[in-house]
C-alpha cells in the first residue's frame, strides 16, 4: 500500500505515538506500507516542526529524526502536477504528492479542507484512524 501523511498527521505521531497517527507512522518505519513524500511536503514539514509553538511537545532531535526517517524509507516524488482543489495552498500540494506518488491513501486530519473532499483522482482521503485499521489488515 503506498501512502501519503498529511503533514498534521506526522506531528501528531510525534506528539503522541499511541494513537492511530503513530499506528499508521510505524508502519511506515518498518516498511509494511510505501510512504510517498516530496520535497515540497518535507519543506513544509521542517518548517512547521521548527515551530516555537511545539517544542514542549517535540524535541529538535526528534523532529530531525523524524525527516532524516522519511528520507530513508520513503519514496520522494518529483514533477508535481498542479492541483488546485482545496483553498489551503499547502494542501494542494500534498494532493499533487499524492497523484504524482500514484498513492492509494492520502492520510489527513484536517477536516476542513482535505477530509471534506473525500477523495483526488480516485485516491480516497481518509483519517489515521481509518488508515491504520487498513494497515493492520495488510499483518
Amino acid at each position: 500500500m503506498r501512502i501519503v501523511l498529511d503533514t498534521n498527521v506526522l506531528v501528531s505521531a510525534l506528539i503522541s505515538g499511541d494513537g492511530p497517527p503513530g499506528r499508521v507512522l510505524d508502519a511506515v518505519r518498518h516498511e509494511r506500507v510505501t510512504l510517498v513524500t516530496s520535497e515540497a511536503q518535507l519543506d513544509e514539514l521542517r518548517t512547521v516542526l521548527g515551530r516555537e509553538r511545539l517544542r514542549p511537545y517535540i524535541r529538535s532531535e526528534e523532529a530531525q529524526d523524524l525527516i532524516r526517517n522519511l528520507e530513508a524509507v520513503g519514496e520522494v516524488v518529483a514533477n508535481l502536477p498542479i492541483v488546485s482543489v482545496s483553498p489551503d495552498p499547502d494542501d494542494n500540494v500534498i494532493l499533487a504528492t499524492a497523484i504524482a506518488g500514484q498513492a492509494d491513501l492520502v492520510v489527513s486530519g484536517d477536516k476542513r479542507h482535505m477530509l471534506i473532499l473525500e477523495q483526488v483522482d480516485d485516491i480516497p482521503i481518509v483519517t489515521a484512524a481509518v488508515a491504520a485499521a487498513r494497515v493492520a489488515r495488510l499483518r
